[in-house]
């Protein structure tokens, strides 16, 4: 009685873990939320430190190019020690650096103090990324496109608030105000506690064998098929992530250059591209569980070219309009790259999380200091012209094996 009583304990256990765990992926979407809230912050303030510092677009360009590479070069390698030694309060501490990177930056005095601060923020984003989308892939319950939709979802929707909210409590204000997002810090820190308690009790669960053992399945490809695969699926973030730095770092400077609008305006039309890429990202993962990521991986970076090949090109009116349709085409791909790559290499969700968040904002941060570099040389409205081609690239995704057919 006894034995077929702990059985049946153990046979619940199991479902239960199996299942999508809603409450966990809101509560990291949300986390999400105001970690890439408070990081949208820094290029919303661009316009304002300029004018304040007497900065080039060149240094910048260097703002960017600081935070996205603390952000970037530290993610794989947090994410290949986590797959091995997880860490469930990392996340929460990791927050940390994020709290102290804003206060900095709310007091900073000069353009190196700038630097120093948006490099803390960049840490605290190097760890939140790989160790909470390991977190969304534990709690998708199989359903791991619609995962990390969810998850991106609160990263795309805080990247749009922020500028916003900036528009609305930094800019008229002065930069001291910038301090009142280090709130928004403290709550995400309460939040990713909850959840590395959670985090800690499946870490038991699978020590007890309760849960699956995915992470012992072996590729389905051979190694050099992978890594081609895993190259090609870069040179589509390459392509995607140039394209967002001319969009998240530029498109303000663009709008006030061609338009000559207000700086608050073009924080509105910035907010409007942001939004439609937050609402773009929720359809991606979704859709491929369904469909196939690679075919919507094809649709969303081949098949945004069109629009950005027309924004330049427009008036203010359809500048607004096509931007909606580039942010929600372009944002439905990551969340489908992501997955794609994990099931490539299986039982290394960190390790490839890392990979691909880090390379993403390797490339915004590369493209927002290159892109600077030949504003200065040029003008805004070159940069635009140029980048409007990126998208193209996508071609390359006929290349990618078929593996959810293996």
């Amino acid at each position: 009685m006894k034995q077929n009583l702990h059985t049946a304990t153990a046979i619940a256990t199991k479902q239960s873990a199996q299942k999508t765990v809603f409450s966990i992926l809101f509560t990291i979407s949300f986390a999400h939320l105001l970690n890439d809230m408070m990081q949208s912050v820094i290029p919303a303030v661009y316009p304002m430190i300029k004018e304040k510092f007497q900065l080039t677009f060149t240094q910048i360009g260097l703002i960017t190019l600081t935070f996205q590479l603390t952000a970037s070069l530290l993610q794989p390698f947090v994410g290949f020690y986590t797959d091995r030694t997880p860490r469930p309060y990392s996340l929460a501490m990791g927050m940390g650096f994020t709290l102290v990177g804003l206060v900095l930056l709310s007091q900073a005095p000069g353009y190196v103090f700038v630097l120093i601060a948006v490099g803390l923020v960049g840490i605290g984003s190097s760890v939140f990324h790989p160790e909470s989308s390991r977190v969304a892939h534990l709690a998708s319950g199989g359903k791991r496109g619609l995962a990390q939709s969810i998850f991106q979802l609160g990263g795309n929707a805080g990247a749009a608030i922020g500028p916003l909210l900036a528009a609305l409590i930094v800019v008229p204000y002065g930069q001291y105000n910038i301090i009142w997002f280090a709130i928004a810090a403290v709550i995400a820190i309460f939040a990713l506690t909850k959840v590395g308690s959670w985090y800690k009790d499946h870490l038991y669960q699978k020590a007890r064998g309760v849960l699956s053992k995915e992470e012992m399945a072996k590729p389905v490809l051979p190694r050099g098929r992978i890594i081609a695969s895993l190259c090609i699926l870069l040179v589509l973030i390459f392509s995607k992530y140039f394209y967002m730095a001319s969009m998240t770092s530029y498109f303000t400077f663009y709008l006030i250059d061609k338009f000559h609008v207000s700086v608050q305006q073009s924080q509105v039309y910035l907010f409007v591209f942001l939004a439609a890429v937050a609402a773009g990202t929720l359809f991606g993962g979704p859709l491929g569980d369904r469909f196939g990521r690679k075919y919507i991986i094809w649709i969303s970076i081949l098949g945004v070219a069109p629009f950005t090949l027309l924004l330049p090109h427009v008036n203010l009116l359809w500048t607004g309009v096509l931007s909606v349709f580039i942010g929600m085409i372009l944002a439905s791909a990551f969340s489908a790259i992501i997955v794609y790559a994990q099931e490539l290499v299986p039982g290394k969700v960190g390790m490839i999380a890392g990979l691909f968040f880090g390379f993403a904002f390797g490339m915004g941060g590369v493209g927002s200091a290159v892109l600077g570099k030949l504003a200065d040389q040029t003008s805004i409205e070159y940069v635009f012209h140029l980048c409007a081609f990126l998208p193209l690239m996508g071609i390359v995704t006929g290349l990618l094996p078929n593996i959810e057919n293996k």
